[in-house]
């Protein structure tokens, strides 16, 4: 199925779907098939998830570190590990904590789905929907300075790298210390580039009128109702099985 066969508001519609199943299912096995079907779907639509998830071999320490902190927030289950007294892992902490990173994995292996489509066709997609411009709009924005804000995050770690400093090899103490150092540069230019970017919005006279028209108009297919129709139905079973 080519990138653009199909409406960016059926692929909302798919992404919302399973945002959506993500958060309301808490079965493991169901959500790690709710997983694989969201990488599917992207893979089909030619999303660029697999390079993402090649880079998440960088953080993985962090998801690791979010069971273990989900694990000490529920002392239910048969203990896995103990200090003393002290029950630090737990069977259903376990679950708990790969619950959570299969819930974020399934949000942005379906979000990389709305990357197949300009950010105009989204606005456009979300207007025609009678959503109002300003949100429509707030959402293009996030969407374009992601990869502003990675390309960002990229240049300040080569810098640090050039200094002789090897992020790998640093006790993790340390690079907590230097991530954080990392993070004030980056916000600060995020916010100089919002100012920037509000000023330049209101010399345009953004929203001074109540009504706005568009030269290019979404024209949805049988396709794409069908895609929506057999999404909603899905997503419709799958909650009434797992809660009736």
């Amino acid at each position: 199925m080519p990138e653009k066969a199909l409406d960016p508001r059926a692929k909302l519609m798919i992404v919302l779907s399973l945002s959506s199943l993500a958060v309301l299912i808490r079965n493991i096995y169901i959500l790690v098939g709710i997983l694989l079907v969201s990488v599917l779907l992207s893979i089909v639509f030619h999303s660029p998830i697999l390079s993402i998830f090649k880079k998440f071999k960088r953080v993985l320490w962090i998801f690791v570190f979010l069971i273990f902190i989900q694990s000490l927030f529920h002392s239910h289950g048969t203990s896995i590990m103990n200090v003393g007294s002290i029950t630090l892992i737990t069977t259903e902490g376990m679950l708990k904590g790969i619950q959570l990173v299969l819930r974020m994995l399934i949000i942005i292996s379906s979000a990389t789905i709305m990357a197949t489509n300009s950010s105009r066709e989204v606005i456009q997609g979300l207007v025609q929907w009678k959503i109002p411009y300003e949100i429509a709009f707030m959402v293009s924005i996030a969407i374009r300075f992601l990869p502003t804000f990675t390309e960002e995050i990229k240049d300040v770690v080569t810098a640090i790298q050039l200094r002789g400093i090897e992020l790998d090899k640093i006790p993790l103490k340390k690079r907590i210390k230097i991530y954080s150092y990392v993070l004030m540069p980056i916000v600060a230019n995020s916010l100089i580039k919002a100012r920037k970017l509000s000023t330049a919005m209101e010399m345009k006279g953004f929203g001074i009128y109540s009504k706005r028209t568009s030269y290019h108009l979404l024209k949805m297919q049988w396709t794409d109702y069908a895609v929506m129709f057999v999404t909603i139905t899905t997503f419709t079973l799958i909650i009434g099985l797992n809660y009736f």
